[in-house]
């Protein structure tokens, strides 16, 4: 396998991922002077918490966007997914199971230090082992057995099978810093850890407020235009709006759907959006094989099985659900069925693997044979300030399920206490969101579905504790080969396993949106990561 080819297989991405946007007037020319000087200040509001500074501690999307100004990766993805040059400079496989880095010269810590292969060995060994992560980065570095530093420029992985997904791997990776020696969580959070090579540094981080962040002129990237980055978390959708429109914030994301149409009208905002890599989806648990803890029989009584370990009885719920009523009603278009993870255009999308037809007849018929004629209780758990519409969501599809016999009651709680209580597979079944950030099946394979081993970095994501051996098989031989399209088979095959298991029932695929004000632009990113290094004044 030559190295050119080898390049091209972890480029691929999806398909339709320009980005849609409408016009505006320009800043005033003091502004624009203001911004391009440098003497601007950045503030984004972003609808989901940040949990934690440390980039290894929990692998969802508001750590990782806030992680992307602090800290680089030796591999980076542009808006739309492509891999691209960062701390390294290019990566070659010298055999079937070593693949070569070359390393950035010159690149300096926050605190003026050299950036060498040392710092990538550590990191590697650290990325596995946070305690108490609720979701972390192993499964990224799974492949790797042994690094080698050649030089202070240069590291070889090696593998003890082919693993063509390295490159891939690691641009999820963020690099830290040894001589720092940051191997506990709160010396991030406390700012003491958080010395990146990134484009901006820390200067303050206030858990479920807000993180103030100054530009690192010394960054090896391009010239950022913001002395200042304020990163605010505003929960509440009618609040981030109200703070744009006021001029408190300068950006937002998850625009409320309800809200789109007036903002596309209103002469001080402009909406941006791209068809987004993140499926929406109903996780069950399977870590039970007696009672669950909140399904009863209609008496109140614990049952003495836990239901959804039963096929008819998760494909019963999926048939309940009119996927087309949510995307139309509750997303207002922001939105599209689908029965798999990836939208269609993506590298391993399934065409064969379709939404799930609503037919709650048949539904009713599934949840008898299942054992529950005259249906069952159950609660629903989901966030409230997570994704887009997230707890109107969980609402729509209990009464959904009411109509099929299963009296359904709803449990939303903030980000920061349902994250933590889901990684304890405390919920039956609850709602959840995954961006496939490589563009391709195998990311969601060994990080969400997976059977979970810590110790083989597998299922970090795996918080229903989902396990099919025969899944598992065809995920190893689909990561570690080498031949594009052979392994877009197996990736393909991987898919229509799991989902004709329905291992999580998927709902829909998001468009993401941001609203910006007037004389900013803002290059949407289909991993729906908001950062100042993408926006611009126009």
């Amino acid at each position: 396998m030559t190295a050119s080819i080898t390049r091209r297989l972890f480029v691929t991405a999806p398909a339709a991922m320009a980005a849609i946007s409408g016009g505006f007037a320009p800043l005033t020319a003091e502004a624009q002077t203001a911004a391009v000087s440098g003497n601007g200040t950045l503030t984004i509001g972003i609808g989901g918490a940040v949990t934690s500074v440390d980039p290894h501690f929990y692998n969802a999307s508001p750590n990782n966007g806030l992680a992307m100004h602090i800290f680089d990766r030796l591999v980076e993805r542009d808006a739309q997914a492509r891999l691209q040059p960062g701390l390294a400079l290019s990566w070659t496989p010298v055999s079937e199971t070593v693949w070569e880095f070359k390393l950035r010269p010159g690149v300096k810590w926050h605190d003026g230090r050299d950036f060498t292969a040392e710092d990538v060995a550590f990191t590697v060994e650290r990325a596995p082992n946070v305690p108490n992560s609720p979701g972390g980065f192993g499964g990224f570095v799974r492949s790797i057995k042994r690094v080698e530093i050649v030089d202070p420029l240069t590291v070889r992985f090696h593998t003890e099978r082919p693993a063509p997904l390295v490159p891939t791997d690691l641009a999820s990776v963020a690099i830290i810093a040894k001589h720092v020696n940051g191997t506990a969580t709160e010396d991030y959070n406390s700012g003491k850890a958080a010395i990146g090579t990134g484009p901006y540094k820390l200067v303050s981080y206030t858990p479920g407020d807000r993180t103030e962040l100054a530009r690192n002129d010394a960054w090896f990237g391009p010239k950022q235009p913001w002395a200042r980055v304020s990163y605010r978390f505003i929960g509440n959708d009618s609040g981030r709006v109200a703070a744009l429109l006021a001029g408190d914030v300068d950006m937002i994301d998850q625009v409320p759907t309800s809200d789109i149409t007036r903002l596309r009208r209103d002469n001080r905002v402009k909406v941006v959006e791209t068809q987004g890599l993140r499926v929406i989806y109903l996780f069950p648990d399977y870590s039970r094989e007696g009672a669950p803890n909140f399904a009863t029989d209609l008496n109140g009584q614990k049952l003495t099985k836990n239901p959804f370990r039963d096929l008819r009885f998760r494909q019963a719920l999926s048939a309940a659900i009119n996927r087309e009523a949510l995307c139309r009603q509750i997303m207002e278009g922001t939105a599209q069925p689908t029965g798999q993870w990836l939208a269609p255009g993506t590298y391993s999308h399934n065409p064969e693997v379709k939404p799930d037809t609503y037919n709650p007849e048949r539904a009713k018929a599934l949840l008898a044979e299942a054992g529950f004629p005259q249906g069952l209780k159950l609660t629903l758990h989901g966030p409230n300030d997570r994704y887009p519409n997230d707890s109107r969501i969980i609402q729509a599809v209990a009464q959904m399920w009411q109509r099929i016999g299963i009296q359904t009651s709803v449990e939303a709680a903030p980000w920061a206490s349902f994250s933590a209580r889901n990684a304890r597979q405390e919920f039956d079944i609850r709602l959840l969101g995954w961006a496939s950030t490589t563009g391709e099946a195998a990311y969601t394979l060994v990080n969400i579905l997976s059977t979970y081993d810590q110790a083989a970095r597998l299922g970090a994501n795996n918080n229903g504790r989902y396990s099919n051996p025969r899944l598992d098989e065809v995920t190893a031989r689909a990561t570690s080969t080498l031949d594009d399209g052979e392994r877009e088979k197996l990736l393909q095959q991987g898919v229509k396993i799991a989902m004709d298991d329905l291992a999580f029932i998927p709902l829909m695929q998001l468009v993401n949106v941001w609203a910006v004000k007037r004389g900013l632009d803002y290059n949407a990113r289909a991993d729906e990561r908001s950062v100042a290094m993408e926006a611009k004044p126009a």
